[in-house]
């Protein structure tokens, strides 16, 4: 991929058969990406990036600031979170059957795994885990949340998700939330909830929506700003108009 100097920032060039210029901010690392139509000069994709090096520099700097996914062994020790907290976790190999089990009180995780459990068995038993959890949950907050929102989802799903945090399928009225906000403060798993539903009553995100979100959970904003201090994964970016 070309890498061309563009007013003082080194971006990745890509010519398409578009009609309008895209700039793109990618996480972690910060690259910018410019697509351009095909026979535009580089004078004016020069003067559409000098216009927006504010606002690059601006996303460079937060998506420096994420907080990463830790690589992680399994193993006793470490630290794993749960509902915002963070608990050591203490691994437990015999014959029984794969379990886990909270101590809150004492901050631990304990993971009943079999002996000789590799870390992807070890992982698969936590976020089996960490699955269930999250669906307990989801009964008391949606009988919590529709009302209080006006409108009523068919059916929600946990499943992971690289990119969002939750997903909305307005036609359907289906709900998707990612499985790691279990890992998350439970304010931040509601601000999520809160958000999908609101999607069934306006599909954008614009002023009518920013709007009920004030109206149904004016504390919204502090719970976003959480969830956008982590990174989920290296696709997540930020694109200017």
């Amino acid at each position: 991929m070309p890498l061309v100097q563009l007013a003082e920032v080194e971006v990745d060039l890509i010519r398409k058969p578009v009609r309008r210029l895209r700039l793109t901010v990618y996480a972690p690392d910060g690259r910018v990406r410019v697509t351009a139509p095909l026979r535009m000069p580089v004078a004016l994709i020069a003067e559409f990036v000098t216009a927006r090096q504010t606002w690059i520099r601006k996303h460079q700097a937060r998506f420096a600031a994420l907080e990463r996914p830790t690589p992680l062994a399994y193993a006793s020790g470490e630290t794993h979170f749960y509902q915002g907290r963070g608990y050591q976790l203490q691994v437990h190999e015999g014959a029984g059957r794969p379990r886990v089990a909270l101590r809150e009180a004492e901050g631990l995780l304990d993971l009943y795994v079999a002996t000789g459990s590799t870390p992807t068995q070890r992982a698969q038993v936590l976020t089996a885990w960490y699955r269930a959890q999250l669906k307990a949950q989801l009964p008391a907050l949606v009988a919590q949340w529709e009302p209080v929102v006006g409108v009523q989802a068919r059916a929600w799903a946990v499943k992971q998700m690289k990119t969002r945090w939750g997903t909305c399928n307005i036609q359907a009225k289906r709900i998707w939330l990612n499985l790691e906000l279990i890992k998350r403060p439970l304010a931040c798993l509601e601000y999520v909830v809160v958000h999908e539903l609101v999607h069934l009553h306006e599909r954008l995100h614009n002023a009518r929506f920013w709007g009920l979100m004030d109206q149904f959970m004016p504390t919204w904003r502090q719970h976003k700003a959480e969830l956008n201090r982590v990174l989920l994964g290296s696709a997540a970016g930020a694109d200017a108009d």
